[in-house]
């Protein structure tokens, strides 16, 4: 089944975004399993459990999921996954007006260098640019503080905590729902917003070279 509308490989110097399939199965797991302590309110899943994992992203397309691999550019294998999930239509019409950025992981080792800055980036480019949406949503368990820091770093604005509002993934919690906080970012703050990453990911650039 197609999904509910179709996306470009999306290219970064850090990052490419690409349809998940199961040419990306061996990768995934190795990343995976680098370092899971930073897992603990996230749906990763061990290398065991990364066919069932894909099939089930595969699933939820039907329900509105477009998901993607994140492969690292400097290397070329896949080091997590990302989707634009929850759409949301104009009345009575089919022009997107919001989606929602989740179903993100990466690797340890892919953590913390620029990766996910630059995947948030061209999904909400893209979002914003391509598909003209007027919001794009991000959410987290509110336990996970490690989450919202990376996506108040982003420049979303948080909204609040939705009680009770979306499956918890934390362990020991299977069939229980989570609060999750709600950050947005507006077709209005977009060009300020896109100038901020720009400008994060050319410092870290510029460090980088530095330290070679």
């Amino acid at each position: 089944m197609r999904p509910w509308f179709d996306v470009p490989t999306l290219k970064g110097s850090l990052v490419r975004l690409e349809a998940l399939s199961l040419d990306h199965v061996e990768d995934l797991a190795r990343a995976a399993e680098e370092d899971r302590s930073s897992y603990a309110f996230t749906l990763v899943p061990c290398a065991e459990q990364v066919v069932g994992y894909l099939e089930a992203q595969f699933d939820r397309v039907a329900q509105g999921l477009v998901p993607f691999t994140q492969i690292r550019q400097s290397d070329g294998r896949a080091v997590g996954c990302t989707a634009y999930w929850d759409p949301r239509y104009w009345p009575g019409g089919r022009d997107l007006r919001a989606v929602e950025i989740g179903f993100t992981w990466l690797g340890a080792s892919a953590q913390g260098c620029g990766l996910n800055t630059e995947a948030k980036m061209l999904l909400m480019r893209y979002a914003f640019e391509d598909l003209g949406v007027a919001r794009v949503d991000l959410k987290t368990d509110v336990r996970n503080k490690q989450s919202r820091k990376a996506i108040e770093n982003l420049g979303a604005t948080y909204e609040g905590v939705l009680r009770n509002w979306s499956m918890s993934w934390a362990p020991g919690e299977d069939g229980q729902l989570r609060n999750s906080a709600m950050y947005s970012v507006v077709s209005a703050e977009w060009s300020d917003v896109q100038a901020h990453l720009l400008k994060k990911l050319t410092i870290r650039h510029s460090a980088s070279l530095q330290g070679m």
